[in-house]
């Protein structure tokens, strides 16, 4: 991934913004992200390439390209009405390589 893209995300987290509570249910960020899956020749859900559930050190995330807004405005605006109206924290302009690495530090992976 260059540096360009790797700053074309955003990262939710599922943890509320005053760091008080961790989201529940623990499966959100796969029930957001299914909203743009779709199932492949196997019948399997094969997560967009614009929205992807993923567990950084041990926190639930969803990580959504910048791209998604001009791609699907509405499917954008559903993820951050989403994560604003439950409070999640969002991490804007991150780098997606080294917030993965930094936590992987963290979790001693």
């Amino acid at each position: 991934m260059s540096a360009d893209a790797a700053r074309d995300w955003l990262i939710i987290e599922g943890v509320r913004e005053d760091n008080q509570k961790v989201f529940r249910p623990s499966n959100w960020a796969e029930r957001v992200s299914a909203v743009l899956a779709s199932f492949g020749p196997d019948h399997k859900l094969v997560y967009s390439e614009y929205a992807q559930p993923c567990i950084i050190g041990e926190t639930v995330c969803l990580i959504v390209a910048k791209g998604l807004e001009n791609r699907d405005p509405a499917a954008y605006n559903f993820i951050m009405n989403f994560a604003r109206a439950n409070r999640l924290r969002i991490q804007h302009d991150h780098n997606v390589e080294d917030y993965l690495e930094s936590h992987r530090s963290e979790s001693g992976g």
